[in-house]
C-alpha cells in the first residue's frame, strides 16, 4: 500500500456493528420461512430454476457454538464501485475465520473474468486489514463479464475445484447477482458441491425490496453528492446569478437524484419515474422548469439549483422512440452513415426520421443531435449515458423564457452552469452507515454458507434501529426474478426496484416541492461525519428513514 491518509488511519480502527445474532461466529440458529415464490412469470422462473426455486427466506438468530469443518471460499467483486464493497469482503473473511480459523478465501481478480480465466490471489489478514472501512474495489477489482454461458458455469467449476473452493461470494447489482443464480441452479442441478451467494451492490439503489432494504453504496454515494449539491446551493445563493442544472448517476431508476433531493432541497427535482407514467413531453418538462425559474425572478431570484436524474431521456416516451428510430436508422446506413462528418449526421437523420421524431429532434439543441448521432456503444446503440441532459435542459429552458420573455411572462436574467455528479461517488470513504451494512453483508454471507445455503442473497434488516435490532438472514434470489426481453431473447433478470410514486419519499418530496421551488429553502448537509455525535455520524438516508417509519 501506498503512503495512507491521516483519516484513513484513523478508520482503519473502527470497528463496525453487527447484528446481534452474527456476534458468536458458528453460534448461529437458522428459521425457515415458508417455500417462496418470484415477483412474476412464476411458472416460467420455476421451469428455469428447478433446484433452487421456492426455497424459503431464512433468519438467523444467536445459537449454541457447532465445530464446522475447515473450507475454502471464492469472491468477486462485479460491476461498477460501490462504497462499501472492501468491507464486505472483510465481514467475509472475519465471518469465515470465526466459523473456522483455518477457513481461507480466494479473492477472482477484475470480477467475473477472474473466475473464469483462473485469475486471483489468496487474501489474509495483512490484505484484509490495509482496506478495512476504505472505498473503491482496489482490493482485487471489479469487471463487467456475464456468468451466463454453460461455457462461464464450465470454467467456473473447474477453476473451483482446482483451487479447493466449496463456495462462491458475488458482490454486484441486479445483473450480477442473475448471474449468481444462475450458477447456483448450475452447480445444485449437477451435484458439484458449490454453494453460491449474493450481496446487493449498486449506488443506483434499484436492488432493493422488502427483505433487501436498500442496496449499499447508495447511502455514501448520495452523501457525497448531496455535500456537493448543497456547496452549490450555498454558492447559488451567495453570486444570485446562475441557475445550476445537475445531472446525477441513476439510468435506471431515479432514488439517487431524490434522495439528494430530500436532503439539499433543490428549486426542482425531476423523477423520470413520475415523467414515464405522466406520459410528459420534453416540451412540458422544459416549460415546467422556465416557470419555476419566471417565479423565482418575479421576486427578484435569478438564481436556483435543479437535480436531473442521469436515465431521463429515456423514461420520456417520445424521446425513447426517437432514440429506437435512430438506431434502426443509423445501423441500416451503417456504411454511409461511417463515410459522413459527425456535422452531417443529424441532416441525414432529420431527413430519413418519421414526421414525429423528426419534429423532436430538431427541438433538441445541435450539439445534443450530434451526440445521438454519433455516440454509440458496440451494439450500435445511442450511450444514454453520454448524452448530456444537463446541458440539453439548460439550453432549452434559456430558449423557452426568451420567448417567455417576447410575450411579456418573464422579465429576469437567466445564465446557467451544468454539473454532473457521477464518478465522484462511487469510490468515497463509506459513511459509518454503509461501512456497517457491508460488514454485516458479508458476515452475514458466511453465517449463509455455514448454513450450507445457495442461491440465496444476504439480507441484513432494519438497520434504521440500533444494530441490537438488525435481523440478519438470506432470501432466494428467484423471489426477486421475473422474465425480461434482452438482445430478442427471454431472459431471468432480478426486477429493478424505480420509484415508488406512491411511496413515503416521493409524497414527502411531492408535497413540498412547490415550495422549495418558489423560495431559498436550501439545506446543506456538509462532507460525511465518521466521528462525533450519533445523530451527525450514523443518520441513515431520507429514503430509508421515510420507507421505515
Amino acid at each position: 500500500m501506498n503512503e495512507i491518509s491521516p483519516l484513513q488511519k484513523a478508520r482503519a480502527a473502527y470497528a463496525p456493528k453487527l447484528p446481534v445474532a452474527l456476534r458468536n461466529g458458528a453460534a448461529v440458529k437458522v428459521t425457515e420461512g415458508a417455500p417462496t415464490t418470484a415477483v412474476a412469470d412464476v411458472e416460467k422462473i420455476k421451469a428455469i430454476f428447478e433446484t433452487t426455486f421456492g426455497s424459503p427466506v431464512l433468519t438467523f438468530e444467536a445459537g449454541e457454538a457447532k465445530t464446522m469443518p475447515a473450507i475454502t471460499a471464492g469472491v468477486i467483486l462485479s460491476g461498477g464501485q460501490a462504497p462499501g464493497g472492501h468491507n464486505v469482503i472483510a465481514g467475509l473473511y472475519d465471518g469465515l475465520k470465526s466459523l473456522n480459523s483455518a477457513n481461507r478465501l480466494i479473492g477472482f481478480l477484475k470480477g467475473p473474468d477472474g473466475l473464469i480465466k483462473n485469475q486471483y490471489m489468496e487474501l489474509t489478514d495483512e490484505i484484509i486489514d490495509a482496506y478495512r472501512n476504505t472505498g473503491g474495489f482496489d482490493m482485487i477489482a471489479s469487471g463487467r463479464t456475464k456468468l451466463e454461458t454453460v461455457e462461464h458455469f464450465q470454467a467456473a467449476y473447474s477453476n473451483c475445484k482446482a483451487l479447493g473452493i466449496t463456495a462462491l461470494v458475488i458482490i454486484g447489482g441486479d445483473d450480477s447477482n442473475t448471474n449468481a443464480c444462475m450458477l447456483a441452479e448450475y452447480f445444485k442441478k449437477n451435484n458439484l458441491g458449490i454453494q453460491v451467494t449474493g450481496c446487493p451492490k449498486t449506488i443506483d439503489g434499484d436492488l432493493k425490496n422488502e427483505w433487501i432494504e436498500t442496496s449499499f453504496g447508495f447511502d455514501t454515494a448520495c452523501r457525497v453528492y448531496s455535500e456537493l449539491i448543497g456547496n452549490i446551493e450555498r454558492d447559488a445563493n451567495s453570486a444570485k446569478k446562475y441557475w445550476h442544472f445537475v445531472k446525477v448517476m441513476g439510468r435506471s431508476a431515479s432514488h439517487i437524484a431524490l434522495e439528494c433531493a430530500l436532503q439539499t432541497h433543490p428549486n426542482f427535482a425531476i423523477v423520470s419515474e413520475e415523467v414515464a407514467e405522466k406520459k410528459m413531453t420534453l416540451d412540458q418538462i422544459v416549460t415546467d422548469l422556465a416557470n419555476i425559474v419566471a417565479s423565482r425572478a418575479a421576486d427578484g431570484n435569478n438564481f436556483g439549483v435543479g437535480i436531473i436524474p442521469e436515465g431521463l431521456v429515456e423514461f420520456i416516451p417520445e424521446i425513447k422512440v426517437l432514440i429506437a428510430e435512430l438506431n434502426d436508422l443509423l445501423a441500416a446506413n451503417a456504411a454511409k452513415v461511417e463515410d459522413m462528418d459527425k456535422a452531417e449526421k443529424p441532416a441525414f437523420a432529420a431527413a430519413n426520421l418519421t414526421a414525429e421524431s423528426a419534429k423532436v429532434f430538431a427541438s433538441l439543441p445541435q450539439g445534443i443531435q450530434i451526440q445521438l448521432c454519433n455516440d454509440r456503444d458496440p451494439h450500435g446503440n445511442v450511450q444514454v449515458s453520454l448524452i448530456e441532459t444537463e446541458k440539453m435542459l439548460a439550453e432549452m429552458v434559456g430558449t423557452k423564457l426568451k420567448a417567455m420573455k417576447a410575450d411579456g411572462k418573464y422579465n429576469g436574467k437567466f445564465a446557467a452552469q451544468v454539473h454532473f455528479f457521477g464518478y465522484e461517488g462511487r469510490c468515497a470513504a463509506p459513511s459509518n452507515y454503509d461501512a456497517d451494512y457491508c460488514y454485516s453483508l458479508g458476515y452475514n454471507a458466511a453465517a449463509l454458507i455455514g448454513a450450507g445455503k445457495t442461491g440465496y442473497m444476504s439480507s441484513v434488516r432494519n438497520t434504521t434501529k440500533p444494530a441490537d435490532q438488525w435481523i440478519a438472514g438470506g432470501i432466494p434470489i428467484t423471489m426477486m426474478m421475473n422474465i425480461e426481453r434482452r438482445h430478442g431473447e427471454d431472459k431471468p433478470v432480478i426486477r429493478k426496484a424505480l420509484v415508488e410514486l406512491e411511496g413515503a419519499p416521493f409524497k414527502f418530496f411531492a408535497a413540498n416541492r412547490a415550495d422549495w421551488a418558489v423560495k431559498t429553502a436550501y439545506v446543506y448537509p456538509g462532507p460525511i461525519q465518521y466521528f462525533g455525535p450519533s445523530e451527525v455520524c450514523d443518520l441513515v438516508t431520507k429514503t430509508l428513514e421515510l420507507e421505515q417509519k
